[in-house]
């Protein structure tokens, strides 16, 4: 049985990512919009707080799209994890790293940071935000922390790993947004979105 949209476009909206997750997480309610790859470096400044990190990458990626694509709202979106507050980890750089991700974060709860930012057509800053969830995970083995990296999924993912995929048996539990680990914390964007009236409910006759 196919369901009916939830949400209907009022505006043209570019998400400022490529990412297969944010595209789906996105689309599934019926949003309409295009996605468009922001250029970036994804580079953390000196002394740059985590929670810096993620809303200034989110506002440049947005502000990126937004030189390329006038016209549109734009979101930006990046996600990191953050241990003991400090430090920031992002996509591994090759399955050596993720190992030495995996083993960092075996056993001990860490934090993924989300922040979104919704830019307007002129390109000015609409609203900026982050996300915030605490992720614990189990003790892994060694050989079962090598026998998932070798199933590819963790290389392009912060924190080497992916929730909504195989990565889920890392995770012994969960404070916050499920969504906002994935990449995406939808309820806050769907949020911003109705209040600048980009989207509105689909109102059908029962």
């Amino acid at each position: 049985m196919n369901t009916r949209p939830m949400l209907q476009t009022c505006h043209p909206l570019i998400l400022a990512s490529a990412s297969p997750r944010r595209i789906q997480m996105l689309s599934r309610f019926g949003i309409v919009f295009d996605a468009v790859s922001a250029s970036v470096a994804e580079t953390p400044a000196p002394g740059e707080l985590p929670e810096e990190y993620v809303r200034r990458l989110a506002a440049a990626k947005a502000h990126d799209v937004g030189l390329r694509r006038s016209g549109a709202w734009i979101i930006g979106a990046d996600t990191a994890i953050t241990l003991d507050g400090r430090a920031i980890i992002g996509k591994p750089a090759d399955p050596v790293n993720a190992l030495q991700i995996l083993q960092q974060l075996s056993g001990r709860t860490h934090q993924v940071l989300t922040g979104i930012c919704l830019c307007r057509p002129d390109n000015t800053i609409a609203a900026a935000q982050v996300a915030s969830t605490r992720v614990t995970f189990i003790h892994a083995a060694n050989e079962l922390l090598q026998a998932y990296i070798a199933t590819g999924e963790p290389l392009d993912k912060a924190g080497a790993y992916g929730i909504q995929g195989l990565g889920s048996f890392l995770v012994r539990e969960i404070n916050g947004s499920c969504a906002n680990v994935i990449g995406l914390p939808i309820s806050s964007l769907l949020s911003l979105l109705l209040d600048h009236e980009i989207i509105v409910p689909r109102n059908r006759p029962l």
